[in-house]
């Protein structure tokens, strides 16, 4: 098939710790078809930051051309997903008063997101998202939409992400030197719930974990808006390290062991299995019990949990989670790990496939493909629901067009 441009296929892009996953789609009448994936590991990334920008362009261009073989189609942009540990975000709110105490209009509707929105950054922080929480009209709570209602008072309930400029701008650069322009960033756990949650789990409140190599992302969901986000930097590698650690094996052959036979769970372990331990050195493979691998694996995993259990207590959310948490990334596959989430939580655990597509769904049914899933299907519903600002003063050209803001109104 002759390569070709075609301005309706959508790119995702989801630069992991580990991995870089480009997925291709289309908008239809009944939501998204998956067009195809490329997939490519990567060393130059860790903890969602750029460390190694050869690296990480290299990866990106493999992985964007294996989508363009599957497709036959060339990619010129992509929707690139953005996470690691700088990124932070608050609620904001603002209150205006109604223009005559008639019907709140579309003018009131912009200027009280705009002052909402209008807060104090250091000069390394920009605006990633500003998503609207609820609209308060007079006295009446939990408005999606209060245009056309009457009052006098309108208030505006939002949170805020920011994200880390010269983190973003490094990222920026290594997509541009892919050959690629940035569609728009989007934080990577706020893809992956486009991908993996329903909007009842959204309505009855739901924790989504997004369970990378470098990183485990929160976001929290209640009332069918985004309550809270939050960056452990602690992930799947850590679980890698310490199989190489107490196995003396390097990296890539820990790796290998967890995927294969790790399991999170030492009493889902039969006392009697055994896994073939690679051999280093030239020394030949060697049989250990598989309990002996859970024994390493358990306590991290744990630990994670544990850590991610603190943050949901503090955000105060925790009797808000009818839906329980949702598992989803890479990291996630791992046996026993929603068992182990259970124990550790209190709460109903599942794990995230994407949801809610058509096409070659086969080739993206996975968790570790829930990021580049949702950036696709972020992008398909950009322009109905997305209220894009002035943009960025003239300057630096395509890295300007990455700080521009982003109101994603649900």
């Amino acid at each position: 098939m002759d390569t070709k441009t075609n301005d309706q296929v959508i790119a995702g892009l989801d630069v992991g710790s580990s991995q870089v996953t480009t997925v291709l789609g289309r908008k239809t009448q009944d939501g998204v078809e998956i067009l195809g994936m490329g997939e490519c590991p990567t060393e130059g990334m860790r903890r969602g930051a750029v460390v190694n920008v050869d690296a990480t362009v290299k990866s990106i261009r493999q992985s964007v051309t294996e989508a363009e073989r599957m497709t036959g189609l060339t990619v010129e942009s992509a929707f690139v997903g953005i996470s690691g540990p700088l990124i932070k975000s608050f609620n904001s709110h603002a209150a205006i008063s109604v223009k005559n105490e008639r019907e709140v209009t579309d003018a009131d509707f912009t200027r009280v997101l705009e002052i909402a929105r209008t807060v104090e950054l250091p000069n390394d922080r920009e605006i990633l998202h500003v998503l609207t929480q609820e609209f308060i009209v007079d006295d009446m709570a939990g408005i999606k939409d209060p245009r056309g209602m009457t009052g006098i008072r309108l208030d505006a309930r939002v949170h805020v992400v920011t994200n880390d400029v010269p983190g973003a701008r490094n990222l920026a650069r290594c997509v541009e030197k892919a050959d690629l322009d940035v569609e728009s960033f989007v934080l990577s756990p706020l893809a992956s719930a486009e991908a993996v949650l329903t909007p009842e789990e959204r309505e009855v409140g739901v924790a989504l974990m997004d369970f990378g190599g470098g990183t485990v992302e929160i976001v929290i969901f209640f009332n069918g808006s985004l309550r809270h986000t939050y960056v452990l930097p602690l992930g799947g590698s850590s679980i890698t390290s310490d199989i190489a650690i107490g196995l003396k094996l390097p990296q890539s052959d820990a790796e290998i062991l967890k995927v294969s036979s790790g399991c999170a769970m030492i009493q889902k372990v039969r006392r009697d299995e055994l896994v073939e331990l690679p051999g280093v050195g030239g020394r030949l493979p060697r049989p250990i019990r598989r309990q002996y691998l859970s024994e390493i694996i358990e306590p991290r995993a744990e630990e994670i949990f544990t850590l991610l259990r603190k943050e949901i207590l503090r955000s105060g959310y925790e009797e808000n989670l009818g839906a329980g948490v949702v598992l989803t990334g890479g990291g996630s596959k791992l046996d026993g790990l929603t068992d182990l989430g259970e124990r550790v939580f209190k709460l109903p655990f599942r794990r995230g496939n994407p949801i809610g597509i058509g096409g070659l769904v086969e080739v993206v049914n996975g968790p570790a493909f829930a990021t580049a899933v949702g950036l696709v299907q972020y992008g398909a519903a950009a322009s109905e629901r997305v209220y894009r600002s002035a943009e960025a003063p003239e300057g630096d050209g395509v890295i300007d067009r990455f700080k521009r803001y982003l109101s994603e109104f649900f």
